[in-house]
């Protein structure tokens, strides 16, 4: 599978020591900076790519939304890095479902939960 232009995924709880910690240690990024109202950024490198790291506090419905602005993350897929941010966060993910397309349902998201349950949801219209 070809790896996404871009990675983006939806933090419930975004916890910035905890987040700070896995960045660190998944991408060797320095911690995130702020950037404004809501915005904290940083710079990693992955196997000698750069990769822009944007969080946004509050981003939608209470999540917060992290983008890794590179193709060259270690996951191929937003659905990769939301499973294991889930997992070493402690805290639930959402991810788009794949690729977007036109004619493709922008309201359908996965949804990981810490324990590795997933689901796909309607998104805002969940009720989660």
């Amino acid at each position: 599978m070809e790896a996404y232009p871009d990675i983006e995924i939806y933090l419930a709880n975004a916890d910035l020591e905890a987040l700070n910690a896995w960045l660190g240690h998944a991408l060797g990024a320095p911690p995130l900076a702020s950037a404004g109202k809501h915005r904290w950024r940083t710079q990693a490198q992955h196997d000698g790519h750069a990769i822009a790291i944007l969080l946004v506090v509050k981003a939608a419905d209470g999540f917060a939304s992290l983008w890794f602005d590179s193709p060259d993350t270690p996951w191929t897929t937003d659905s990769d890095c939301a499973r294991e941010a889930a997992s070493k966060l402690g805290c639930e993910v959402r991810c788009s479902l794949g690729g977007w397309q036109p004619g493709d349902d922008p309201d359908r998201f996965l949804q990981v939960l810490p324990d590795g349950q997933e689901a796909t949801i309607d998104w805002p219209d969940s009720g989660q």
